[in-house]
């Protein structure tokens, strides 16, 4: 019997770590690509347009499908859309890898986002019913250091892989990981589904919110390519916008949405999500640029280049959890709007950058990053999840990792298109920058960075609370006695 209890508890464990092999994948792609851009741009011969679309492309479909990729594993079976997620993201990396020209590789990029979509959000329902509440903090707590360990290690793994054996093996390293992770999956992982209410994915919802988003990010990446004024810009702006509202009306009437806009009458987690937006948009299109202009511009290797990253990335593993706990005793207000004006500073300095600087003059830009992301994005992520009851925690965890996602695909796109507007496309095409023309446009893209941030920490002073005390009712309790 106790030999029984004992293998009980391993396997949940052993659970645990198939889940966290996954995650660690997918959450590595999120980041190893950047440092390989202009690896990849010379070997592929790919215009800016065509890297922007290799970045966006897999941030895009992971941040559109997010939500409905946690409604099919409720409807279908957890482990199933788990390893399905798995295997087309191992698939997708190996036709990365394999890829000769920018279509092929945008196309794969794009269906590995798809498999990122539906692994991520059945990791979480996974531990959470595999551990009981008394072990499920822990358990989330792990599965939240494995996503940081590896946006923070990606930089500086993708640098070595691509110096030292090629950039193909940035993807082909997934392929013996994910056939391993779904071995791990069968033997470790309990099928399980909720049966608690009626599943139905919102495809309405689904083909409308990715046409619009897909047609935002083509407009804005390739205007400078065929002109803000052409009929092909114009109608991709005029699609974006009809689909994106036909997403919102049917959101409001579907009887099973895919984004419950109910969750967005609260006020904190409307304020907490639109901040997580605003984080994705000013600082995914950074890493971008940064990554090319300490390689393309000061030269730098891509070891070299992943290794700067590192004073950023290790302030967040070190300084995000204390920052979350800060968090449960003062309120997410005051940290929030901290990070947000900290990281204005840290965009201001990379703004003001030239084509000499040493790794000593990025490092202070570098560190007011990690200590502003650090502050921002665990309080924020609080607030929201206070502000959700906890039977749409589920829903409103994918609501959040989806504003990210989203925001980050625009960002790049968004960022992309100052740059090229700024007389820099041609700086940046096929390796071979024009170091002043390519400075101009980064700097414009940093200061219209810098404004995203501080207009993220105003919503945060304007909508979220300042203290939660432990016997004060959490806000959507507040708000139901209210209503």
């Amino acid at each position: 019997m106790q030999a029984k209890l004992f293998a009980g508890e391993n396997r949940k464990w052993w659970t645990l770590a198939a889940v966290a092999f996954g995650l660690f994948m997918i959450m590595l792609d999120n980041t190893i690509v950047n440092v390989a851009l202009p690896t990849l741009q010379r070997s592929l011969q790919l215009r800016i347009s065509e890297l922007e679309w290799v970045v966006t492309g897999y941030a895009l479909t992971f941040g559109a499908l997010m939500l409905t990729g946690g409604k099919l594993a409720d409807l279908f079976g957890r482990r199933l859309v788990f390893v399905a997620g798995l295997a087309v993201f191992t698939a997708s990396s190996l036709a990365c890898g394999l890829a000769g020209d920018a279509p092929t590789l945008i196309g794969a990029r794009v269906v590995q986002g798809v498999g990122a979509a539906l692994m991520n959000p059945a990791t979480l329902s996974i531990i959470t019913v595999t551990f009981p509440p008394r072990q499920r903090g822990t358990a989330i707590g792990i599965w939240a250091g494995v996503s940081a360990l590896a946006l923070a290690i990606g930089p500086l793994v993708g640098g070595l892989i691509v110096e030292d054996i090629g950039w193909n093996w940035i993807f082909f390293i997934n392929v013996p990981v994910g056939v391993l992770g779904v071995a791990a999956a069968f033997a470790f992982i309990d099928e399980s589904r909720d049966t608690s209410r009626e599943q139905r994915p919102d495809l309405p919802g689904l083909v409308a919110s990715a046409l619009g988003l897909f047609a935002l990010s083509y407009a804005l990446i390739e205007a400078n390519n065929d002109g803000w004024s052409s009929g092909r810009i114009v109608a991709a702006f005029a699609v974006a916008a009809v689909s994106l509202a036909a997403f919102v009306l049917l959101e409001r009437h579907q009887r099973l949405p895919m984004l419950e806009l109910d969750l967005f009458r609260n006020r904190g987690f409307a304020g907490a999500n639109s901040v997580m937006l605003l984080v994705g948009l000013a600082m995914f299109g950074v890493f971008f640029y940064v990554s090319l202009y300490v390689q393309q511009v000061l030269g730098y290797s891509p070891t070299q280049a992943g290794a700067s990253f590192l004073p950023w990335t290790l302030l967040i593993i070190a300084l995000a959890p204390q920052a979350g706990r800060l968090s449960d005793r003062i309120g997410p207000r005051p940290l929030v709007a901290f990070g947000m004006v900290v990281l204005s500073g840290s965009l201001v300095l990379f703004s003001r950058m030239g084509m000499h600087e040493t790794f000593w003059n990025l490092l202070p830009a570098m560190l007011l990053g990690g200590v502003g992301m650090s502050a921002a994005m665990a309080p924020t992520t609080a607030a929201a999840m206070h502000s959700v009851r906890p039977d749409k925690a589920g829903v409103g965890s994918a609501v959040l990792n989806s504003m990210r996602q989203v925001g980050g695909s625009m960002g790049i796109a968004l960022m992309g298109a100052i740059v090229a507007a700024s007389g820099a496309a041609g700086a940046a095409n096929h390796g071979h920058p024009n170091p002043a023309e390519f400075l101009r446009g980064f700097h414009h893209a940093l200061e219209t960075a810098t404004g995203i941030a501080l207009l993220g920490a105003a919503i945060a002073v304007a909508t979220l609370r300042t203290a939660h005390h432990a016997h004060a009712a959490p806000e959507w309790a507040e708000e139901a006695g209210t209503a």
